[in-house]
């Protein structure tokens, strides 16, 4: 069983339209709302390749109660605390050419007692996980050790720990030794304090985080592909995109297909490569199933291409932005 964990949780409400025009009434041509959240994406996509998932997250208002419904929907058990905010809505508009704009509001204010209580709920089913993978911002009220706290109790409870988040969230949680993080290039670049140009860039910043306590590195680069750094060594993959219909929701299919492989090692990469790659070409935050991956068209290799500059380089940290204590200046 896979355990997600969602502290900021949403409804995603996605508009394809011919051409997004400011301050034009625009006609979509179609609509679809679908349960949103980085760990409610990584449980829609555990639920599509046939595996077992709970799904643990706050609950508020008319929009939590949708939220649950469409959950069960898709054969997800649903441990959800209820809080007194409501859970927000997001909105997504898709042009034909792959452009996305996205708005996401805020979401509620989590007391201390919802915090507990969201805690709580993890604890008492992660002695039951193979992995309890911990996902996304956290809302207004949880403070960035929040995480660190999560990581130490599902530890406690017997699991291991994916951890996909960012910035003083991330780097607070690696002192209590996450199984995997995975961050984006761009979140990677933030938590070392320096600009990431070539694949070479991003496995010496994995390797920073693994001294830092994450056990495993799993790098997103986007269309350069994803670089995993843990005990078996540090392994490239790259999987082709024929046509990118939406991002929303890709690095969480990726998760999904790393962990559902086992969480380790070169096939476990590329099961994430190919949940990813088949994740970008479905409509909004569709996640893949097994009839939508292509794992033979994913390449892996342990000779990592260093020297290859990114194309998508992140801009270097301005000053004052959160850094890795310890990682070069």
């Amino acid at each position: 069983m896979i355990v997600t964990v969602t502290p900021n949780p949403s409804l995603d409400r996605t508009f394809e339209v011919p051409r997004l025009e400011r301050g034009a009434v625009l006609r979509a041509g179609a609509d679809r709302v679908d349960p949103g959240g980085k760990g409610v994406n990584v449980s829609r996509a555990v639920a599509a390749a046939g595996r077992r998932t709970v799904a643990v997250l706050p609950l508020g208002g008319a929009e939590g109660e949708l939220l649950e419904r469409l959950l069960d929907g898709h054969g997800i058990e649903v441990a959800g605390v209820p809080v007194h905010g409501s859970t927000r809505v997001n909105v997504a508009v898709a042009e034909p050419d792959g452009t996305l704009t996205k708005i996401n509001a805020a979401g509620p204010v989590l007391a201390t007692a919802e915090a507990d209580a969201l805690l709580a709920a993890v604890g008492a089913r992660s002695a039951h996980a193979e992995w309890v993978a911990c996902c996304g911002s956290l809302p207004r009220g949880l403070a960035p050790e929040w995480y660190g706290r999560l990581v130490a109790a599902a530890h406690a409870g017997g699991s291991r720990i994916a951890l996909d988040t960012s910035g003083p969230a991330l780097t607070a949680a690696l002192r209590e030794r996450p199984d995997v993080v995975k961050p984006n290039v761009h979140e990677l670049a933030q938590a070392v304090g320096r600009p990431l140009a070539t694949i070479g860039d991003v496995a010496d910043a994995a390797a920073e985080l693994r001294a830092l306590g994450a056990r495993a590195v799993l790098a997103s680069l986007g269309a350069d592909g994803q670089l995993l750094v843990d005990d078996s060594g540090t392994h490239f993959g790259t999987a082709p995109v024929a046509v990118v219909r939406s991002d929303v929701g890709a690095g969480d299919a990726s998760l999904a297909g790393f962990l559902t492989a086992g969480g380790s090692g070169p096939a476990a990469l590329a099961s994430a490569l190919a949940h990813g790659a088949a994740a970008v070409g479905l409509p909004g935050s569709v996640m893949p199933g097994p009839a939508d991956l292509v794992p033979e068209a994913v390449t892996v290799t342990a000779t990592v291409p260093y020297d290859r500059a990114l194309a998508d380089c992140p801009p270097p940290p301005p000053d004052g932005r959160q850094r890795v204590q310890g990682s070069p200046r």
